[in-house]
């Protein structure tokens, strides 16, 4: 699970190991990873914490090598490591919209393929879900890398759903709608100096005005939904994003 060390990411990992998973933590900031780990076995569950910088093909590839070689394999792949950039299209830089790709796209690609292959070779199948967005589905001002990014995901998971069923690899995508993560904390301050308003009027009239009740999803829906889509037993589910927003769009 990359990106695992915090936030969404370490939510799912513990309800994964709490559902008696064993947990890979995979995360850009080793010591971090080696923290949540043991945070994790301290619970009763059962982790390993693997450095991984997810644009990097070697690092991705000896990271996932070494969690199937201790463990016996992987069943499951959660691609969730993400960055965001705030400006338009007309200011962001280009190494400021690669980056954003990177993580999300080619970080997602990697980890899939090399999930994939390890995956196909048990022949046992597998489940694989990447984080999307609600972004996956429409856009936001200042946010061209990560929309397009997100956008993006969605082809890759339906792609993986058709070449991974011969294999029982099944392919989905969670895409949540606003959670109050230090990604969004960091957002908020900007936002509102650029709008001369408060912070809550940020909340309320730009992120959850679309939600049917005023309220953030939360890493814990989010890990629910992840267990349930590890677990789900058939290609009956396969292909498909899931909008974990409250309401914020409906498919």
């Amino acid at each position: 699970m990359t990106g695992a060390a915090s936030g969404i990411g370490r939510r799912i990992a513990e309800f994964y190991a709490r559902e008696g998973a064993i947990v890979g933590v995979a995360d850009l900031d080793a010591g971090a990873a080696e923290r949540a780990a043991r945070e994790l076995e301290a619970a009763g569950g059962r982790a390993s914490a693997h450095r991984m910088d997810v644009t990097s093909e070697a690092e991705v590839d000896a990271g996932i090598d070494a969690y199937a070689e201790r463990w016996g394999g992987v069943d499951i792949l959660v691609s969730n490591a993400g960055i965001q950039h705030l400006d338009t299209i007309a200011d962001v830089s280009f190494a400021d919209w690669k980056r954003v790709l990177a993580v999300h796209l080619d970080g997602s690609f990697l980890t899939t393929r090399a999930a994939l292959r390890r995956m196909i070779g048990g022949k046992r199948g597998g489940s694989i879900i990447l984080m999307g967005s609600v972004h996956s589905y429409f856009a936001s001002v200042k946010k061209g890398p990560y929309v397009v990014a997100k956008h993006g995901l969605l082809g890759l998971c339906r792609t993986i759903a058709k070449e991974g069923a011969p294999h029982g690899v099944r392919a989905n995508a969670i895409c949540p709608g606003v959670v109050r993560t230090p990604l969004i904390e960091r957002q908020l301050p900007v936002l509102a100096r650029e709008a001369g308003v408060s912070e809550e009027q940020i909340v309320h009239d730009l992120f959850l005005r679309l939600t049917v009740d005023g309220e953030y999803t939360t890493e814990a829906d989010l890990a629910e939904v992840a267990v349930f889509l590890a677990a789900f037993p058939t290609n009956a589910l396969t292909g498909q994003s899931i909008s974990v927003s409250h309401g914020m769009h409906m498919l």
